[in-house]
């Protein structure tokens, strides 16, 4: 499940900045660090995130979402009942 989640983590992070290459990022790593998001850019991802995995995310939540593994994580919990 987490490999297919990385993966579709991945194809939205492509949409908003297709100029990501999935070979050079590191799971343990900030993402925005990465590929140099902007605040609007890292929004527009994690509402996406939220449409595409229909979990939602409130605002309190967005500082624990800095890395794909933490993302990953985050997602695995909320989707567990």
């Amino acid at each position: 499940m987490s490999a297919e989640m990385k993966s579709d983590l991945i194809a939205l992070l492509k949409s908003i900045a297709p100029e990501v290459e999935e070979s050079g990022l590191q799971a343990d790593r900030p993402l925005r660090d990465q590929v140099d998001l902007d605040s609007m850019d890292w929004l527009n991802f994690l509402i996406a995130v939220h449409e595409h995995f229909r979990v939602d995310i409130p605002e309190a939540d967005y500082r624990l979402l800095v890395t794909l593994d933490d993302l990953v994580a985050y997602l695995s919990r909320k989707r567990t009942p």
